[in-house]
């Protein structure tokens, strides 16, 4: 989700139980799990590089949620657990607090401003306020705090938060807030109070990762990954195919600054194209930018581009027809047999959408025709033309790199999750497809042709004259400079590259019957529930309880003569 007020401004653990001796028979299997002393008490990750409590690097789960519009993660603030959107379009954490009185406040877990955490840190007696607003219109204000944040492995004591009074952001599945995971230039918290760090980036700055980059996994089916510090091998089978770009660095806004940096989780995209047929992409900044910037935002559930591309994009897609001029709304048959391509470099290999990537529905008033991503916009000023949300994020594995100061640019990686790059989905697929998602639209198409509309110039919002060039390295607020750069230079060290796996949901029990018969069973982990919103001693009554479906620190379970018992 893109901040408008910027705008245009293994580890292998293996665990002994020792149990009294005793025949287990295949009925008693089914409760083995829940009889072992001591389960995990918390979603511990396994990290290929670093084991233990002192691990640098983390596998945590991801939900998409109920709506479709968001993924997220559980985070505690304060000892207590709060539901957060992640975000790669801003960079501040912010959770709706119990002083918030707008409606979306008052289904959602809240901080409670009565209870007296001892590592809650008042800023300026809680006066110093804040205020996002973001592109889709929505916008939050509260005032400023800090606290003990912590998400998997990783603690941060005093990290700026925004505690929210006032929002009409969609809070869904009782999410509280949104954690951004951008650069500090887009923080508003950050300049709100010295020498403080979104809470992502910080990490990076202070050497608590094994290497300063996240990795996303997202999916259709209620899952995915973010992987800090390491790349997530379970998604990403050979790390040497990842393609790697350098991120652009922007100009100062006016008086800013005399330098360029980097602010937005933005690449150089030079093609899109229909069936692997590429056109070179029209930047509404030419004589700036030279070729167009794309955006990679995991908090916007969409495809966006300028009216220049996307309209020569449907061009190319047979029976495709405008439908609102004013949303940039395109439609095609849903039985289309095409696919979307796009290349971030020249020489580099396309990203394939399928049909079920890019459609977004049947149509209620003509289900044979499907609307359709990408969606046309004017440009806002700030030379970003594309915005690449879920829908192509779910295809490939994503790799966010701050960089390292002095040493290494900022880098995004992308790994297709499918190598396929032709038409792979028939009509009956996709019909089936969406009947099972229930992704009808109500809506209907207009009764005549509309005409596209012609593209906007606004004013760059920039200072164009302090050169930004892609590749600059960056003095501070990047990865801390002890960071050995495996990045930079015309190859990478893919080697070297930290790795990590999640611990698997499920247990596989080896069974031996009194008989001496062995018989194979298969249990879901132990799950600990984690209340939402509830401080340290509140009564669970008050408080949502959350059933994680994370992957938990149990693999396999030898049963052998019923006395000892190792899980690996």
């Amino acid at each position: 989700m893109l901040p408008l007020s910027l705008l245009p401004l293994a580890l292998l653990i293996c665990v002994d139980y020792v149990l009294s001796a005793k025949s287990i028979t295949s009925q008693d299997s089914r409760g083995l799990l829940e009889r072992l002393p001591n389960p995990p008490s918390t979603l511990p990750s396994l990290s290929r590089r670093d084991a233990g409590t002192n691990s640098r690097a983390a596998v945590t789960q991801l939900t998409l949620s109920s709506d479709g519009s968001s993924y997220y993660t559980v985070l505690t603030a304060g000892n207590i657990s709060f539901r957060l959107s992640i975000d790669t379009g801003s960079s501040d954490l912010w959770l709706v607090s119990s002083a918030c009185s707008s409606n979306v406040c008052k289904s959602t877990p809240s901080f409670p401003l009565s209870y007296h955490s001892p590592s809650f840190g008042v800023i300026n007696n809680n006066e110093t306020a804040f205020s996002l607003s973001f592109a889709d219109g929505s916008s939050s204000s509260g005032f400023i705090a800090t606290e003990t944040v912590s998400l998997d492995n990783f603690s941060v004591p005093g990290q700026v938060i925004g505690l929210v009074n006032t929002t009409n952001v969609p809070l869904e599945n009782e999410i509280s807030g949104i954690l951004g995971m951008g650069f500090p230039r887009l923080s508003v918290l950050s300049s709100l109070l010295a020498n403080s760090t979104p809470f992502v980036n910080g990490l990076a700055q202070r050497g608590q990762l094994d290497y300063p980059f996240f990795g996303l996994s997202l999916t259709r089916d209620n899952a995915g990954t973010l992987t800090l510090g390491a790349i997530d091998i379970d998604v990403v089978k050979n790390v040497s195919s990842i393609e790697w770009h350098k991120v652009m660095p922007f100009s100062p806004f006016g008086a800013e600054s005399n330098t360029s940096s980097y602010f937005q989780w933005v690449v150089r995209l030079p093609q899109v194209g229909v069936n692997g047929t590429n056109f070179d992409t029209e930047p509404t900044y030419p004589n700036i930018t030279t070729t167009s910037l794309a955006l990679f935002d995991v908090g916007t559930n969409g495809i966006f581009g300028p009216y220049q591309d996307v309209s020569r994009i449907f061009q190319n897609l047979e029976e495709s027809r405008l439908i609102d001029a004013n949303l940039g709304q395109w439609a095609l048959p849903c039985d289309t047999d095409e696919v979307l391509t796009f290349n971030f470099g020249f020489g580099q290999g396309n990203f394939t959408l399928q049909p079920t990537d890019y459609l977004i529905g049947p149509v209620s008033g003509n289900p044979t025709f499907c609307l359709s991503w990408p969606r046309a916009v004017q440009s806002s000023g700030d030379g970003i033309d594309w915005q690449l949300g879920t829908p192509f994020l779910r295809t490939v594995y994503s790799v966010f790199s701050y960089g390292i100061d002095n040493k290494e640019p900022p880098t995004i990686g992308l790994y297709p999750i499918s190598n396929v790059t032709t038409f792979t989905e028939n009509a009956t697929y996709i019909s089936s497809f969406f009947a099972s998602a229930s992704a009808t639209i109500a809506t209907t198409l207009p009764n005549s042709l509309l005409s596209t509309p012609s593209a906007t110039t606004p004013t760059y919002v920039f200072n164009t004259s302090v050169p930004a060039s892609v590749g600059v390295l960056a003095p501070s607020a990047l990865g801390t400079g002890t960071y050995s750069a495996l990045l930079a230079g015309a190859s990478v060290n893919a080697s070297a590259l930290p790795t990590a796996t999640a611990a698997p949901t499920l247990v596989t029990l080896l069974v031996t019957e009194a008989s001496g018969e062995v018989i194979t069973s298969t249990s879901h982990a132990p799950t600990t529930s984690v209340a939402l919103g509830r401080p340290p001693g509140e009564s669970a009554a008050r408080a949502t309880m959350y059933m994680p479906t994370a992957r938990l620190l149990f693999g396999t379970a030898l049963v052998l003569g019923a006395a000892q018992y190792l899980l690996c």
